[in-house]
C-alpha cells in the first residue's frame, strides 16, 4: 500500500501553477533588467565577506579560530534557505513571500553593521545568508513570467546579474571598506535590499501555486524530484564540477596576483577581478542558443572553452610548456586576464544552459528545482575552494590549475557519457 507521504509527494511533482490573471504579466526588458540587477545587488551579501573577513575579526576581537567564519557562515546560510526557503515559493504566494524575505535580509545585514559581539555579528550573517536565498525565488519568478520560447534567454538575461554580483562582489567590498568602513559595506547592503524589496513588491504580479500540502511533504519531495528528473540530476552535477574549477580559480588568483613577477597589491587585485567578469557577457547568448535547439553544440564549446582556458593559465601563472611568468611578466599577466574571462564564459554558459532546462521540467516544482540545482552546483563550488587551498599549499600556482584542470575534465567527461545516454525517466 502506498504511503501517505509518498502520495502527497507526487502530487506536488505533478500539480501545474494557477495563473491568477497577474500572472500572466509578460517579462519585459525593463524588468528583465531589473530582476538582473536585484540578484546580482542581492548575492553580493554572499561572497563579499571574504575580503572583509580580517578587518571584521580585528575589530570583533574574533578568536583566530572564527576568522573563517566571517565568509564561511553567509555561504552555510545560503544553502539552509534553499533547502528550508526556496520550497515555500511553491507553496505560498509569491510576491509576499518575496517580499518578506528580502526585507528580513535587509534587517539582518543592519543588525550585522552595528553589532559589538561577535557572536550576535555572526548569527546575522548567517541568517542574511539564508534570507538572501530570495535569489532562487526570484528566478523562477522571472522564467515564469517570460514565453516557454524565451524561457532560456529570460533566464539568461537575469543570471547575468547573478554572475556579475558574483564576480563584483569582492572588489566593491574593498573598496567600500577601504574608504568607509566595513560596517558601511553592511549597511549600504542592507539599504540597499530594503529599497529592492519595496520596488519588486509594487512591479511584480501575483503568483500563486495551485499545491496544498504540508511543509514537511514539499520538503519530502525534493528528494523525489532529484530522483525522478534525470534533467535535473545531469544539470546539476554538470554545473557542480563546472563550479568547481570557476571556485578553484577565485579562490587562489589573489595569491598569485600578490607573488612576483606581478607582486598586485588590492587595487589592482580587484582590477583584476574587474577584467575577468567580462566573462558574463556570454550569459544571454548561452540562453538564446538554447531558445534555438543548440544546446548540445553550445555546451560542447562551453566545456572547450574551459579546457583551453585552464591550460593557458597553468601557462601564464605556473610556466606549464616552457613560458616564463618572469621573463615576461606583463604579457603572463595579459593571459592571466584571458583566461579567467574565458574560464567565467564557459562555467556561466554551461550554467546557463542547465538553469534553462531545469526551468522548463516542471512549473509547479520550479521553486524547488531550482533549489536542488543551485544547492548541487553550490556543493561543487565548496569542494573546489576545498581543494584549491591544499593544492597551493602543496604545489602553489600549478597544484590549483591541476585542481581546475581535473575539474574540467571531469566535467567534459561525464558530458559526454550523458549525452551519449538516452535520457529516460527512470
Amino acid at each position: 500500500m502506498e504511503q501517505p507521504a509518498e502520495t502527497c509527494t507526487r502530487v506536488l511533482t505533478r500539480t501545474d501553477v494557477s495563473a491568477s490573471p497577474a500572472t500572466q504579466a509578460t517579462l519585459t526588458l525593463p524588468m528583465t533588467l531589473f530582476f538582473a540587477a536585484a540578484v546580482g545587488v542581492i548575492v553580493v551579501n554572499l561572497s563579499a565577506a571574504q575580503p572583509l573577513a580580517g578587518l571584521v575579526s580585528h575589530t570583533l576581537n574574533l578568536p583566530p579560530g572564527f576568522v573563517g567564519a566571517v565568509a564561511m557562515l553567509p555561504q552555510l546560510g545560503y544553502a539552509a534557505g534553499l533547502l528550508l526557503l526556496v520550497p515555500l515559493c511553491d507553496l505560498l504566494e509569491n510576491r509576499r513571500l518575496i517580499f518578506r524575505t528580502l526585507m528580513a535580509c535587509a534587517a539582518f545585514l543592519a543588525l550585522a553593521a552595528l553589532a559589538h559581539s561577535g557572536a550576535l555579528f555572526l548569527a546575522a550573517v548567517f541568517f542574511a545568508g539564508a534570507t538572501s536565498s530570495v535569489i532562487q525565488m526570484l528566478v523562477p519568478m522571472a522564467a515564469s513570467m517570460a514565453p516557454e520560447s524565451q524561457r532560456g534567454r529570460a533566464v539568461g538575461n537575469v543570471m547575468s546579474g547573478l554572475m556579475l554580483g558574483i564576480l563584483l562582489s569582492r572588489p566593491l567590498a574593498s573598496l567600500i571598506a577601504g574608504s568607509l568602513g566595513w560596517r558601511a559595506f553592511y549597511g549600504i547592503e542592507a539599504g540597499a535590499d530594503a529599497l529592492l524589496a519595496l520596488v519588486l513588491v509594487l512591479r511584480m504580479p501575483r503568483r500563486t501555486p495551485a499545491v496544498t500540502a504540508r511543509y514537511a511533504d514539499l520538503l519530502y519531495s525534493l528528494w523525489t524530484l532529484l530522483r525522478t528528473e534525470p534533467v535535473l540530476r545531469r544539470s546539476a552535477f554538470l554545473a557542480a564540477l563546472a563550479l568547481g574549477a570557476f571556485s578553484a580559480f577565485w579562490t587562489a588568483i589573489a595569491l598569485r596576483l600578490a607573488q612576483p613577477p606581478f607582486s598586485l597589491g588590492m587595487s589592482g587585485i580587484a582590477a583584476f577581478a574587474l577584467a575577468g567578469a567580462s566573462g558574463a557577457i556570454v550569459t544571454p547568448v548561452a540562453g538564446r542558443l538554447g531558445d534555438r535547439n543548440a544546446e548540445r553544440a553550445t555546451q560542447y564549446a562551453a566545456h572547450a572553452t574551459m579546457l583551453a582556458a585552464v591550460l593557458l593559465l597553468g601557462v601564464a601563472g605556473a610556466g606549464w610548456g616552457g613560458f616564463s611568468p618572469a621573463a615576461h611578466p606583463t604579457l603572463a599577466l595579459g593571459l592571466l586576464v584571458a583566461g579567467a574571462a574565458a574560464l567565467d564564459a564557459g562555467v556561466i554558459a554551461d550554467q546557463t544552459l542547465g538553469r534553462r532546462a531545469v526551468n522548463l521540467l516542471n512549473p509547479a516544482a520550479r521553486g524547488r528545482l531550482n533549489a536542488i540545482f543551485v544547492g548541487m552546483f553550490f556543493i561543487g563550488g565548496a569542494a573546489g575552494a576545498l581543494v584549491a587551498g591544499a593544492a597551493w599549499a602543496w604545489a602553489r600556482w600549478s597544484g590549483v590549475c591541476a585542481v581546475a584542470l581535473g575539474f574540467t575534465l571531469a566535467l567534459i567527461a561525464l558530458g559526454c557519457v550523458y549525452r551519449a545516454a538516452p535520457l529516460a525517466r527512470e
